[in-house]
């Protein structure tokens, strides 16, 4: 993957992300910034998410980017929900 399309999806991960509640976005620092193992789940979970992002492997930023997409998906119908009831 060439650096302008790198770039392209970590962008669109940090827009999907933006769009997640904060529990998700713990479940993403879980799943890419312990480098392999490396780095403590404390860590992790404290780090930016940016950094997070501009961590993830070329190799596995489209999956990244399908379960960050799966993710807003599925987060839709409970946003539509709870906009409703708070329009009330």
């Amino acid at each position: 993957m060439n650096d302008q399309l790198q770039s392209f999806a970590r962008k669109e991960l940090l827009d999907g992300l933006a769009q997640l509640p904060a529990s998700w976005q713990r479940t993403f620092r879980l799943m890419y910034g312990r480098k392999n193992g490396k780095r403590s789940v404390e860590d992790a979970e404290i780090m930016p998410i940016e950094e997070v992002v501009n961590e993830v492997p070329e190799e596995r930023l489209d999956l990244a980017m399908q379960q960050i997409y799966a993710s807003i998906k599925k987060n839709a119908p409970q946003k539509s929900a709870e906009a409703v009831v708070n329009s009330i």
